[in-house]
């Protein structure tokens, strides 16, 4: 058998195998909690460049957090709406969102909303802040894999469940 570059796990030239997954998780451990009423669903780990793809899951009204991006943000919402205390519009099913890096947003769903569901592409970490500017944490793609190996492993689907979405 010729050899073309390939071996198991591993596509052409040796690259990581490409992703295909269903995005909303078939089982509801796939949805890691953030914080109360707040949960993501991994789909995209890049240890290389840092970019992590996941959906965001917030179920009660009310603010999320508080943050700022070193690098850009894309979003699309697939399920309910959300705002930027900072903006006056407001982000619905079906609409695309752009955050510029180093902008201080703080996102809330609104009271009529009981469910949102949105994915982000994050490129970089994400820093929370307090309402005088100050960093009180961060996330980022190794802090989201911790955040996942923990919750897989005491869920009962494995440690290693995370590993589908890590490249």
């Amino acid at each position: 058998m010729a050899d073309n570059g390939t071996s198991p796990g591993r596509g052409p030239a040796g690259l990581p195998d490409e992703i295909a997954i269903p995005a909303l998780p078939e089982d509801d451990r796939g949805w890691v909690p953030q914080a109360p009423d707040v949960w993501f669903r991994p789909l995209f780990l890049n240890t290389v460049t840092g970019q992590w793809c996941n959906l965001l899951r917030v179920t009660a009204s009310g603010i999320v957090s508080r943050h700022r991006h070193p690098g850009l943000v894309v979003g699309y919402v697939l399920r309910g709406k959300w705002h930027y205390l900072e903006h006056p519009w407001t982000a619905e099913e079906g609409h695309f969102v752009y955050e510029p890096p180093g902008e201080v947003h703080t996102l809330e769903v609104p009271d009529d909303c009981t469910e949102m569901i949105t994915f982000f592409n994050v490129a970089g970490a994400m820093i929370y802040l307090d309402d005088r500017g100050r960093q009180t944490g961060y996330e980022d793609v190794f802090t989201k894999i911790e955040m996942c190996r923990a919750h897989y492993r005491d869920t009962g689907l494995g440690a290693d469940y995370v590993e589908q979405f890590i490249r």
